[in-house]
């Protein structure tokens, strides 16, 4: 008698897959030793300072939420471990798309971490203007500084922030500094003059270039060079090393005819392959030289000051935008008048005086 076939349903339960080995051991230990009921502000705090991973990250979200109820918390969160910051080295990184980013940021991050140091990565991935989500996949793009018990990267959304730089920036590096970490690696989404906003945050910044990509006019634009600290021309390897050399000349000329610093910094051009970790040693050389001078003769300190000062108006303008457009009144001005504007009954310059007129 033939042996009956077993029961096969679409509904059975299959195995599970297996833990990924691109996740953060260290990370993976608090998660499992995390609690899952709420944890209070103190609470966080002291996992912040205690350099747990996991409530720096629950923090940050905290920070980053545009909720009410999570305001006050933040503002605790932020004043606690302001006291513990300020004890790191903020580096900019932009460049345009396809730079490769993400690449010379893993490669700069394990040499960092070879060297004994705690890096904290803050990439902004760009928002969509239609659907307002955000991909956030740079940690799926460095498989190995993310496993490093020693590394943070933390995605957040640019959302509608003017820069490339997450509304919330600012308040996450101090979080990061207040848990141990030494290096800020603070990735932006692209090249525009509106990078200004990372270069206020940051004591270095660093110009990701390529060659050959009709990149260097767009390079040499006033205000991109100006802010530049370094500029190095990535995947400077294979055929394309030839024209790299070229372009680190024509960046070389160009750096001359700018005015020098008030750091009395000459800014360096420099070329890499972060793809085959070559160069990387040099870039951080040139970075360790620059931190020595503008230490020595005073321009770091001056520099963080200016940073104090441009977030103080930057915080000014957030909360009166936020309390603006809170306003039960304004909300229903607001409603108002863009309906007079669909029918042409106002024009936009109008319509925004009626609502800034209200009280």
């Amino acid at each position: 008698m033939p042996e009956k076939k077993k029961n096969i349903s679409a509904l059975n339960e299959k195995e599970g897959v297996s833990q990924l080995e691109t996740l953060n051991p260290e990370a993976v230990k608090h998660l499992k030793n995390f609690k899952k009921k709420a944890q209070s502000v103190d609470e966080l705090i002291s996992g912040v300072l205690n350099k747990n991973q996991a409530s720096l990250s629950r923090a940050i979200t905290i920070i980053e939420s545009t909720a009410q109820r999570h305001q006050q918390q933040a503002k605790e969160i932020i004043e606690k471990c302001l006291p513990h910051a300020n004890q790191s080295i903020r580096i900019g990184i932009t460049g345009v798309p396809g730079v490769g980013k993400s690449t010379f940021i893993e490669s700069f991050g394990k040499l960092l971490i070879s060297e004994g140091k705690k890096v904290a990565v803050l990439t902004v991935d760009p928002s969509s203007s239609i659907s307002k989500g955000s991909i956030l996949g740079d940690k799926t793009r460095m498989e190995d500084l993310v496993k490093e018990p020693n590394a943070f990267i933390r995605p957040s959304a640019s959302g509608d922030t003017l820069g490339g730089v997450a509304r919330k920036t600012r308040e996450t590096i101090i979080l990061c500094e207040a848990a141990g970490f030494k290096v800020i690696l603070i990735e932006t989404v692209g090249v525009g003059q509106s990078e200004t906003a990372v270069h206020s945050m940051t004591d270095f910044f660093l110009l990701l270039k390529l060659s050959g990509a009709g990149d260097e006019l767009q390079g040499i634009k006033r205000g991109i060079m100006e802010m530049a600290d370094s500029i190095v021309i990535n995947k400077a390897d294979g055929d394309n090393l030839k024209a790299a050399k070229m372009a680190k000349n024509e960046f070389n000329r160009a750096l001359h005819l700018y005015p020098p610093k008030e750091s009395d910094w000459a800014p360096k051009t420099l070329l890499c392959s972060a793809i085959k970790n070559e160069g990387i040693s040099e870039i951080w050389e040139v970075i360790s030289t620059y931190f020595e001078t503008v230490k020595a003769n005073g321009y770091f300190q001056h520099k963080r000051k200016e940073q104090n000062k441009f977030w103080l108006m930057q915080t000014i303008e957030s909360r009166l935008k936020s309390e603006f457009y809170a306003n039960p009144l304004v909300k229903k001005e607001l409603e108002k008048q863009l309906k007079a504007l669909d029918e042409n009954k106002t024009t936009p310059f109008e319509a925004a005086e009626k609502l800034l007129a209200i009280e």
